[in-house]
């Protein structure tokens, strides 16, 4: 059961009483325009907050400026909106909660948040929770950290509590020397993460959408692909299960750990889970992200809802969509920006682009590029190309990636 809190007026099978509600999205970046954009395709009012006057959200006529843990500010601007949600897990929810009428849900909750917001919590939260991951040590000193390096044996991975994310503050520790260095960059006032080192097979990717009731639907399981330098995410294959020698028991069990995950932390509106394929097969859940993730993009064209439609309709209390596939396959490719400076003049490498077969271009509107910074995604389809391979389905799925690649690695920011 999620958190009891206030909701929108409800009719007989659940939802706001009035046909068009008002959604408002804490958060001015990528995640909440992308969210914009579908509600106001189904004809759902948005206001947008952001601490910051410049960014993707800026283009909307309904984005406001402000401190968003004033309580004034946050009751003016949730002021006639159904409910509240936010595009990332240290967005102000629980200032939210607090400021604003009983009438007005915040979604996903505070509570959610706390959970996910922090990954010491987080991981014993769902150790706790009987879901696999693997082994950590929560550390509060410098001699504690480098005795679960130990224990854990080296290589190990040190993880900021808070903040941490695609590549960022994280720190792999191959000796003594890397803790050390680790705990001065990495630690916090409550100290940071010793995680078991996992030399996986693969990456996964699941996307739960829930509803405040439990009701929920999965998107199939996506295989991800990191830079190897950054470790930031740089591919996105669905579904794994054409990209990847995945059993049907393997497919069945990420969806049963997605789903689980979302339950285990109440989650409302969407959830990722990222997963770890195991060498002996298994898998384990690396770490959650309860909203909207780069690793759903793909679902814009390949799925019959995109993760942001169901992510509005999840904290709306509307019925959800179909998360199914409607092609046989689909790869994403982050843009990521390779200078420091505002973005170029689009050249003639980026109308290149545009004529890519089945490439589906997204830049964000970032008013800022910094090197390795994702500005942008392009996504590729399988659609009407079954054809073309027959019975080859590798074949397909290797045009697919290749002509993302084309397409992503033509567009310099």
């Amino acid at each position: 059961m999620t958190s009891p809190q206030p909701q929108p007026a409800l009719d007989a099978d659940g939802g706001p009483t009035a046909p068009f509600p008002t959604l408002g999205i804490l958060g001015g970046g990528q995640l909440g325009k992308m969210m914009a954009q579908e509600a106001l395709r189904m004809g759902i009012g948005v206001r947008l907050l952001s601490p910051k006057e410049a960014g993707p959200m800026q283009s909307f006529a309904g984005a406001q400026t402000g401190d968003w843990r004033d309580a004034d500010v946050l009751a003016r601007f949730a002021d006639g909106c159904d409910a509240v949600t936010v595009e990332s897990e240290w967005a102000p929810a629980a200032e939210a909660r607090d400021a604003l009428s009983e009438e007005v849900a915040v979604w996903p909750s505070p509570h959610t948040l706390r959970l996910i917001g922090h990954k010491g919590r987080q991981k014993a939260h769902l150790r706790e929770a009987g879901l696999p991951v693997p082994d950590f040590r929560n550390c509060a000193s410098l001699d504690e950290a480098k005795a679960a390096a130990e224990e854990l044996g080296y290589p190990v991975v040190a993880k900021q509590y808070e903040g941490s994310y695609d590549g960022y503050g994280n720190a792999t520790c191959r000796d003594a020397g890397d803790v050390e260095d680790a705990w001065e960059n990495l630690s916090a006032e409550d100290g940071l993460m010793i995680e078991q080192f996992v030399d996986f097979s693969a990456e996964l990717s699941i996307i739960v959408a829930r509803r405040p009731n439990g009701m929920n639907r999965s998107y199939a399981p996506v295989h991800t692909v990191q830079h190897a330098d950054t470790h930031r995410c740089h591919r996105v294959e669905a579904p794994a299960s054409r990209f990847l020698s995945l059993s049907d028991t393997q497919v069945t069990e990420a969806y049963d750990l997605g789903e689980a995950a979302a339950e285990a932390v109440e989650s409302v509106g969407v959830l990722a889970a990222e997963l770890f394929l195991h060498k002996d097969g298994s898998l384990s859940i690396n770490e959650l992200a309860p909203r909207p993730h780069n690793t759903g993009h793909v679902t814009i064209e390949a799925c019959e809802t995109s993760q942001f439609e169901n992510h509005v309709r999840a904290v709306l209390g509307l019925p959800l969509g179909d998360a199914g596939l409607r092609v046989p396959c689909a790869v994403m490719v982050n843009v990521l920006g390779q200078r420091d400076g505002r973005p170029p003049r689009a050249g003639e490498a980026f109308y290149k682009t545009l004529i890519v077969p089945g490439a589906s271009v997204h830049i964000y509107g970032k008013p800022e590029v910094r090197p390795g910074r994702k500005m942008g995604h392009v996504t590729v389809t399988g659609a009407n190309r079954e054809d073309d391979f027959g019975n080859e389905a590798d074949l397909l799925c290797d045009d697919v990636r290749r002509r993302a690649e084309k397409a992503a690695d033509l567009i310099q920011l």
